[in-house]
């Protein structure tokens, strides 16, 4: 159907609607069905099922989500398109984050391989099998940046970076939503959320946002911005408040911003209740100022659990709270989406092509492939790794995460097959069969949250406290086990429910008596090898010191174990970098690469005088199997005018005798101008699979919208006249360096 096709087919319904009909377009509701039933009055299952149905048969609902059942989807569809007299079908939605059936590494590992192919690879895997079920919008990707380890979903985005963020957005969009929206096999990316979520105060989930003019437009919006220019159709609100106003009726950020600055023509959806929450934060008289100030802010659709503000703008209307052509307006963009995603000529899903899709193995392979190359390898003292399974007699497994199909899945996942999921025992076994004797203990049992996580209630995801365990008795069976072993292999990290929504923490330790663990097994003399199983950065200062080899490998999964195995004994060489810095502790943070220097740089004390400034790990951290070295920096010409274009080369080595990855990182600096520029930031990077002796020339290309800023002072995007300092090498603290200048002739 063509663009005229659909905007005309719009105002042919649009025509026919009743007011009551139009506000339900633009009114989402969560559809739990027996999960409601079983769980009901737990983590906000409000929504009464048949509630939902009474007025999906009357053409007020616009859209459903939580409903992942084919069966089930075409019902509910079948009551929205035959039971109405317009047949306007219904969008399902779901929380497609990092999989459906097959759970990819959680959105942080992901960004973590720095490898914008294999992300993209790796969503449409996610959408494929989405679109399959009957599923046709994902809330995802968030984008927000997250420079707050305390913040628990940081593990939804890719860190701290812009520049870095801004890539990876734009390669989620593509892989969930195609070349466009309606593309086959695909399903509509929702970017969220609209901003500044990801700097709440002190990491507290949903606590205000106080972002500076000079942070929002040069930090926290580059990754939307990346996301829109992919192609986004939809965009969700966040809950808290920035810069005193709540981010879901702030008017220049839905209008100015999102619609007249960057020209975005899809809907915008509020986060879960957010429009209702209007009242909560004291910035709406009531529901239905709620609802009109929402819509009247650019506000399309709510989602809403249970009885919707937007249920109210007939009375809006009516009153001239609202005008009836800005309610037309969402209504418009609701229906152009539906058109564009061929609901219409085709609203119903096959179930059994669905189960097939499920079923399918190469996306098994795509989601192993993610965990490889996500994983980062911290520390390798005495190349410890890979492991040489011909020499090994005996491994010993440790940790009560190392055999939790549930937690090498990661949070922020629902509808997966835990009797396919890989746990790292289970990978390592196999990988290990009939050459060394594997054996396990847990040590320590399953650290418990203080309050339970919200989606807690979800069956599966509460983890399980084993009945009869004897904490010091399990503690002693497993640092036997390392005794008598030759090589100890210890996992250790967060619970799954630890982090995520309403899972932020006031402390990175390692909870429970993992450390205490850690250090018993060490004290044996046995090897040790250390994997953190994390979607954040934890407390590894003693490790970092004690332990030879630490290898991050995330939440990697379903194949996750597999993954792990295939990494440890050298089938493939880790090649990932952190997406973040890494602090030494709590009392660091935020810690990020690309801060503005201070008038006296070389005054480490002022800093912390109780601990060392600088970070456990730098961002963009991470070994390989296999050393590179750096050589040949060079620019093509010394100086630019600020519309031109430099090009930056670079030769890169394997210094080892074997292949592995390198990921190269392009940092920039900015000498004096307008404003003080951060002392690094990250402006290029590519990830190059080197074999052994191997020479390439990496290339990087830097013009006005690498060497562009936001400019407080100007409040507009400005291109200084300055010397720029250009690093490139393996993380962020690169020594390899040389200049050019921005001249005005």
């Amino acid at each position: 159907m063509t663009e005229a096709a659909i905007r005309a087919r719009a105002e042919e319904l649009l025509a026919q609607m009743t007011v009551a009909e139009k506000a339900g377009q633009l009114t989402q509701y969560f559809y739990f069905g027996a999960l409601a039933e079983t769980q009901a009055g737990v983590g906000g299952l409000e929504s009464d099922p048949s509630a939902v149905e009474k007025v999906l048969g009357r053409g007020e609902v616009g859209s459903l989500l939580f409903v992942t059942d084919p069966a089930q989807i075409n019902g509910l569809q079948r009551r929205a398109v035959d039971g109405h007299r317009l047949g306007i079908p219904v969008l399902f939605g779901f929380d497609v984050i990092h999989g459906l059936r097959t759970i990819l590494p959680v959105p942080i590992a992901m960004a973590a391989s720095w490898d914008t192919d294999l992300i993209e690879r790796g969503q449409a895997v996610a959408a494929r099998e989405a679109r399959a079920v009957g599923l046709h919008w994902t809330f995802a990707p968030m984008v927000d940046i997250a420079r707050d380890p305390r913040w628990g979903r940081m593990v939804e985005g890719a860190g701290e970076d812009p520049f870095l963020g801004a890539q990876v957005a734009r390669a989620q969009v593509r892989g969930f939503q195609g070349e466009a929206v309606g593309t086959p096999e695909r399903v509509l990316a929702g970017p969220k959320h609209l901003a500044g979520y990801g700097a709440a105060l002190g990491g507290r989930d949903y606590d205000e946002a106080d972002v500076s003019d000079s942070a929002l437009w040069n930090v926290y919006l580059p990754p939307f911005a990346a996301a829109l220019a992919a192609g986004a159709g939809n965009v969700m609100t966040a809950y808290m408040d920035l810069n005193g106003i709540p981010a879901t009726g702030n008017r220049w950020l839905f209008t100015e911003v999102l619609r007249e600055t960057w020209g975005f023509e899809g809907f915008v959806v509020s986060d879960a209740n957010a429009v209702r929450n209007l009242v909560t934060h004291g910035f709406a008289r009531d529901l239905t100022d709620a609802g009109a100030r929402a819509l009247q802010s650019g506000v399309d659709m709510e989602m809403a659990i249970g009885d919707p503000a937007y249920a109210r703008l007939p009375e809006a209307v009516e009153q001239g709270a609202v005008d009836e052509r800005t309610l037309d307006a969402g209504v418009r963009r609701v229906l152009e989406a539906k058109l564009r995603l061929g609901l219409f000529d085709a609203p119903y899903v096959d179930e059994d092509r669905a189960r097939e899709i499920l079923g399918d193995p190469a996306h098994r392979d795509v989601a192993r492939i993610g965990a490889e190359r996500s994983a980062v390898l911290l520390r390798n003292e005495g190349d410890l790794l890979p492991l040489d399974a011909g020499t090994l007699d005996s491994i010993a497994v440790i940790g009560p995460l190392a055999d939790s199909r549930r937690d090498t899945l990661g949070p922020w996942c629902f509808d997966f097959d835990l009797d396919e999921t890989v746990t790292v025992l289970e990978g390592i076994r196999r990988h290990a069969d009939g050459t060394a004797d594997v054996r396990y203990a847990p040590g320590v049992r399953p650290a418990q949250r203080g309050t339970p996580s919200l989606f807690d209630m979800w069956p599966g995801n509460a983890p399980e406290d084993p009945e009869g365990f004897d904490d010091d008795a399990e503690l002693a069976r497993a640092v036997d086990l390392a005794r008598d072993a030759d090589v100890a292999v210890v996992l250790a990290g967060e619970w799954q429910n630890m982090i995520g929504e309403n899972a932020s923490r006031s402390s990175l330790e390692l909870p429970g008596r993992q450390l205490e663990l850690l250090q018993a097994v060490a004290a044996t003399g046995t090897p040790v090898v250390l994997l953190v199983m994390n979607g954040r950065p934890l407390d590894l200062r003693w490790a970092a010191e004690h332990v030879p080899a630490i290898l991050d490998i995330w939440y990697p999964g379903t194949q996750g174990g597999t993954a792990v195995a295939n990494l440890l004994f050298g089938d493939v060489a880790p090649g990932g970098k952190l997406p973040f810095t890494w602090p030494r502790t709590v009392g660091q943070v935020p810690m990020v690469a690309s801060h503005t220097r201070s008038h006296e740089p070389e005054n480490q004390h002022a800093r912390y005088w109780d601990e060392e400034s600088t970070p456990l790990f730098p961002f963009g951290h991470g070994l390989s199997y296999a050393p590179f070295r750096y050589a040949g920096l060079a620019v093509d010409r010394d100086a630019i005018t600020p519309d031109g274009t430099i090009n930056v080369s670079v030769e890169v080595t394997n210094a080892g005798g074997r292949q592995a990855d390198e990921v190269v990182q392009l940092y920039l600096h900015q000498r004096h101008g307008t404003a003080s520029r951060p002392v690094r930031e990250l402006k290029g990077f590519e990830r190059v699979s080197l074999g052994a002796g191997e020479t390439r020339t990496v290339r990087f290309s830097l013009g006005p919208a690498e060497l562009r800023y936001w400019n407080a002072a100007a409040r507009d995007w400005v291109n200084d006249l300055s010397p720029f300092d250009v690093w490139v090498g393996g993380d962020a603290t690169a020594g390899l360096s040389t200049s050019f200048e921005v001249t005005g002739a």
